[in-house]
């Protein structure tokens, strides 16, 4: 009855990205053959977490050109409500570098992970390990060295020259005397900000981690002691539900492959995660709205019980951020621990209908890619030849012709954005640079194979927002508001947050009485754009009107998409902006002929 004769199938039923169906509801019968409910959290499988409190470390990360500088900066924030410090070394650190580095912070209480060059990671392990021993703290030390030779194959398209498989094996080897420090680095995050599907990212998480297994124990190294020395880290987009999904069926599937290299424990399959809020998702224009995304992204990975979460600051993108937004980003995790309590209670998505559903859906969708790409030859095979990154670009291409058409919404920015903010001024470098202005991650040479392309979401609006407001010039759009009045309203502000996406003035009104008195107001106004908003049943007599006594003095556009269409292109009219429009395609169209 409350479908009035709608398809059910085509009305309530939601088809994922994932290549899934989600049901508009989800009862007991739903999941009573699912053995995700079979085991208490910090039991194998461990989807319902590998630990028996919902505690995480709440890191932030810090860019180390000057070691003393670094360290000032982490003592500080230590007492801020930071637990674990992410240094990114820009540099070569030698050991009194790291020494100095790590001066008076408690090496026992402070989760340290260092993300640097491949190629400096044995290095920086053997000099680590010592500082730890000397500190007393080889046994209660936790942290981690980001080795990832991969990265460059994603990044540049460039294999790494070196012998993976034996520097791996002296890395695993260099720290044998720390038990809790992870070496080898599933840097899936990468994935995430390029625009990867969830699922793309588990299934490729999972073959990454497997990679590294399987090197490991091919050089001889422990099965035990190679899966302990893995370090998982994900990005987390703001796919609410999916996202804690994802993390529970990323455990759950990680313990089953571990499993079948005949540990010793089964301690050893657990999964460490840490999760970093994503980057693609993040916008230069109407910037505090990162601070929604951040928020359920971070509190999503928080209730799927993953180790540690960064949050990334809301200012990235066009600055470094500075103390206000590094301070935002440490409170949000404190936010979520000491106002929301979400680190006292262990899976409290366990036993939901939907979350459990959705865990076992996702873990289907990523087995299927995990088997594939094992198919291929295992993940590195995959990444030299191109497909892993070639997959995520067409993912990446597919959202941002869905942003372009406002199916995937980005608010602020492809919907709702704020007409009058000015961006230009604020921006102050491009994400990827360090302080010192040189961008670390810029190479040379030509790719040997595709790249990830790595570009946000909101991209090419900022670009097309950016290009007005450099021009000089504003232009103005003007509502011409006539006829029924629920339809003139609804399609005026339609059409104005459709051409306030590239930045232009917009000039609505409450209405005209006749088609006259709307084209001298515009004209009065110096309008560049003159948009007539109606209903379809009087577009029939008023667009051709209009457009007649407008002459061309200003670009023409009719809101909606009327049966009438035809019949209006016969006289002219070729102008339409509808909720099936391209947005970006269009706005580009109308900035070559309006910014001259």
């Amino acid at each position: 009855m409350d479908l009035k004769g709608a398809d059910f199938n085509k009305k309530l039923v939601w088809r994922t990205n994932e290549g899934f169906n989600v049901q508009p509801m989800y009862r007991a019968e739903d999941i009573k053959d699912l053995k995700t409910t079979d085991s208490l959290p910090g039991e194998y499988p461990f989807v319902r977490g590998t630990k028996t409190n919902n505690d995480w470390y709440i890191r932030q990360e810090i860019e180390v050109c000057c070691p003393k500088g670094a360290n000032e900066k982490a003592l500080d924030i230590l007492g801020k409500g930071v637990t674990s410090l992410g240094f990114k070394l820009k540099e070569e650190l030698d050991a009194e570098g790291l020494k100095t580095l790590l001066a008076g912070i408690d090496l026992a209480k402070v989760e340290i992970n260092f993300d640097c060059c491949p190629n400096k990671a044995l290095q920086l392990a053997k000099d680590l390990v010592e500082v730890v021993k000397a500190a007393g703290a080889a046994d209660t030390f936790t942290g981690s060295i980001g080795f990832d030779p991969f990265r460059r194959l994603l990044k540049h398209g460039k294999d790494f020259p070196k012998d993976i498989k034996a520097l791996a094996a002296e890395i695993v080897k260099a720290v044998a005397d720390v038990k809790n420090l992870r070496v080898l680095a599933v840097n899936t995050d990468k994935l995430c900000n390029a625009g990867a599907y969830i699922y793309q990212e588990l299934g490729y998480a999972l073959s990454w981690g497997n990679e590294w297994l399987s090197q490991l124990t091919d050089a001889g190294v422990d099965a035990t002691e190679a899966a302990k020395r893995i370090k998982f880290n994900m990005g987390i987009s703001t796919n609410y539900f999916m996202e804690i999904a994802k993390f529970r069926a990323a455990r759950m599937l990680w313990a089953q492959i571990v499993k079948q290299y005949e540990p010793k424990c089964d301690c050893a399959c657990k999964m460490n995660v840490h999760a970093t809020t994503s980057e693609f998702n993040q916008t230069i224009f109407d910037a505090y709205v990162n601070l929604l995304r951040s928020q359920t992204e971070s509190m999503s990975a928080a209730l799927a019980g993953v180790d540690s979460i960064t949050v990334t600051p809301f200012d990235k993108q066009y600055k470094n951020p500075d103390d206000f937004s590094e301070r935002l980003a440490r409170n949000q995790q404190l936010l979520l621990k000491e106002e929301s309590h979400l680190d006292k209670i262990v899976d409290p998505a366990g036993g939901s209908y939907y979350v459990e559903t959705l865990t076992v859906s996702i873990a289907n969708e990523a087995w299927k890619l995990f088997l594939a790409t094992e198919e291929q030859g295992g993940f590195y095979a995959a990444l030299k030849a191109g497909e892993v990154q070639k997959a995520v670009n067409e993912s990446s291409d597919k959202r941002h012709t869905d942003v372009a058409r406002r199916k995937e919404s980005l608010l602020g920015t492809n919907q709702f954005p704020n007409f009058n903010e000015i961006a230009n001024d604020k921006i102050e470098c491009e994400c990827g640079k360090c302080c010192c202005g040189h961008n670390h991650d810029a190479e040379a040479e030509t790719e040997a194979v595709e790249a990830l392309k790595n570009t946000r979401a909101a991209s090419e609006f900022e670009a097309l927002r950016l290009e007005t407001e450099r021009s000089g010039k504003r232009p103005k759009v003007f509502m011409l508001t006539i006829g029924n009045l629920a339809m003139r309203l609804a399609r005026s502000q339609f059409s104005a947050n459709f051409f306030a996406c590239a930045g232009y003035q917009i000039i609505d009104n409450l209405g005209f009485e006749t088609v006259e008195a709307g084209i001298e107001a515009a004209m009065e106004k110096q309008a560049d754009v003159v948009v007539l908003c109606s209903s379809d049943d009087e577009y029939a007599t008023l667009a051709p009107e209009a457009f007649k006594v407008l002459n061309g003095r200003a670009e023409f556009v009719v809101a909606g998409a009327p049966a009438c269409s035809d019949d209006l292109k016969a006289v002219g009219i070729t102008e339409f902006v509808n909720v099936r429009s391209n947005v970006l395609e269009t706005l580009k169209a109308f900035n070559a002929k309006l910014l001259k």
